[in-house]
C-alpha cells in the first residue's frame, strides 16, 4: 500500500481555483497535454486544439498578458491594437496598459481604423461570411458556440464590420499572422478582456 500511495498522489487531479473573474485550470497528474480550462461564467470547458507540429504544449499561451507602461496618448478604457507588434493594449489610468498577445490578419488581410465595440457575446455561434465561403467552400455554413468553435469563449464585435476580437482554441497561433482580419486571443485572455470592456468601447487598430 505504501508503494502505491506516491503513484496515487501523482495521479491525483489538482484543481487550481482563482477569483470569480479568472478561469480555472484542471490538470490530470503531470500531463499538461490534458489541461482543460473552465469558463468561470458558464462552467463550460475551454479546451484547446492539440498540436500536431511539435510546438508548445496544449493550452500554453506563447505571449502571456502583463501590465506595462503606456504613453500612447489614448484615454483610459481605449483598446489599442498594434498589428505590427501583434499586441492588444487596454489602456489604464496612470500611464499603464494591460498588454495581450493576439493573432492578426495574414498578408493581404490587415487593416487599420477606429471602431467601437457594438456587441459582446459569450460562446458565440459562427457563420462564416460570404467572402470567406468563396475562398473556403469547405467550411460549414453554421457552427454552434462551444469549445470547438473557432470564435472561442468570447467575441467582441467591431462596429458594423465583419471583424471581431475573439477567442481561439488554437493558442499556438497567438503572435502570428493567420486570420482573415479578425484579432484572435487565447480563451483565457479574451475572457479577461471581455470582463473589462463594455459596449461602446473605442478600438483603435494600427498597422
Amino acid at each position: 500500500m505504501r508503494r502505491i500511495l506516491p503513484v496515487l498522489a501523482a495521479a491525483t487531479t489538482v484543481l487550481l481555483t482563482a477569483s470569480s473573474a479568472q478561469a480555472q485550470f484542471l490538470f490530470f497528474g503531470n500531463q499538461a497535454s490534458q489541461q482543460v480550462m473552465y469558463d468561470p461564467a458558464t462552467g463550460q470547458p475551454m479546451r484547446a486544439a492539440p498540436r500536431t507540429d511539435g510546438g508548445p504544449r496544449v493550452g500554453a499561451n506563447p505571449v502571456p498578458r502583463e501590465t506595462v507602461a503606456y504613453h500612447g496618448g489614448h484615454a483610459p478604457g481605449t483598446v489599442v491594437i498594434s498589428t505590427q507588434e501583434r499586441r492588444l493594449y487596454l489602456v489604464q489610468a496612470g500611464g499603464t496598459a494591460i498588454r495581450y498577445g493576439i493573432g492578426v490578419g495574414r498578408p493581404g488581410f490587415t487593416w487599420a481604423g477606429v471602431k467601437s465595440i457594438t456587441r459582446k457575446a459569450e460562446w458565440p455561434d459562427w457563420r462564416p461570411p460570404a467572402q470567406m465561403l468563396r475562398r473556403r467552400p469547405d467550411l460549414p455554413r453554421f457552427m454552434a458556440g462551444g469549445p470547438d468553435n473557432p470564435l472561442g469563449a468570447r467575441a467582441l464585435y467591431l462596429g458594423s464590420s465583419l471583424y471581431r476580437i475573439h477567442g481561439s482554441n488554437e493558442p499556438h497561433t497567438i503572435g502570428t499572422a493567420v486570420s482573415s482580419g479578425c484579432f484572435r486571443m487565447t480563451n483565457d485572455d479574451v475572457t479577461d478582456l471581455y470582463g473589462r470592456v463594455r459596449v461602446g468601447t473605442r478600438v483603435v487598430v494600427m498597422r
